[in-house]
């Protein structure tokens, strides 16, 4: 399940209340939590490292309310989205689209050799636009980003910043990739919603 940062210590505090109190440790960048019945909570720490000061689950909660910039790189075949975020404010952006063909066409083998150079050019332009666009509207803040936040289709993603100019980018790239459809204007506005959220994996022994 994903927890917005805001919530996450009554969402703690519900578990507790729920499973008995709760024993914490951090390790490889997750935070494991059992509770006194056995159940536990596995979340991995948005934006590692965590610094602790304090007690751990109090740590975590102030690190992933922590307001970011965070640069979010979404893109499919049809369309691409690049923007800066300073917490949940779009400092700037760039959405996009392209058209490009399905996967198949009616007629002989010639046609359909012909429909499929055109779809793998529309293709090609596509992702090329799509990488101007991330230089264009990332690259500038590079020194200042906390990570780079992708999403969309995987393959697409990959070979976008597979492109030389966009290398400054690639250390940036976060574990946590968006599931989302064609990038648009309302999409890219609402990933802040997913990426501040933990992500937390639950094991009820009472459900079991």
């Amino acid at each position: 399940m994903d927890v917005p940062p805001e919530r996450l210590t009554g969402w703690l505090n519900r578990f507790a209340n729920r499973h008995g109190s709760l024993d914490t440790t951090l390790a490889d960048d997750v935070v494991s939590v059992r509770a006194e019945d056995g159940s536990t909570a596995r979340i991995p720490v948005p934006f590692p490292p965590l610094k602790v000061s304090g007690g751990l689950l109090t740590s975590l909660a102030a690190h992933a309310g922590v307001d970011r910039t965070i640069g979010v790189l979404l893109v499919r075949l049809g369309g691409h989205a690049a923007g800066v975020f300073h917490g949940t404010e779009l400092k700037v952006s760039k959405v996009d689209s392209r058209l490009v063909h399905g996967r198949s066409a009616a007629g002989g083998w010639s046609s359909q050799h012909r429909f499929a150079r055109r779809r793998d050019g529309q293709a090609r332009a596509a992702l090329q636009a799509a990488a101007a666009v991330a230089g264009r509207i990332l690259l500038p803040y590079v020194p200042d980003l906390d990570a780079l936040v992708t999403g969309g289709d995987k393959s697409a993603v990959e070979t976008v910043l597979e492109e030389p100019q966009l290398a400054p980018l690639r250390p940036l790239v976060s574990d946590r990739f968006l599931a989302v459809p064609d990038p648009k204007r309302a999409i890219l506005d609402q990933t802040p919603e997913q990426f501040r959220a933990l992500q937390i994996l639950v094991h009820d022994v009472t459900r079991d």
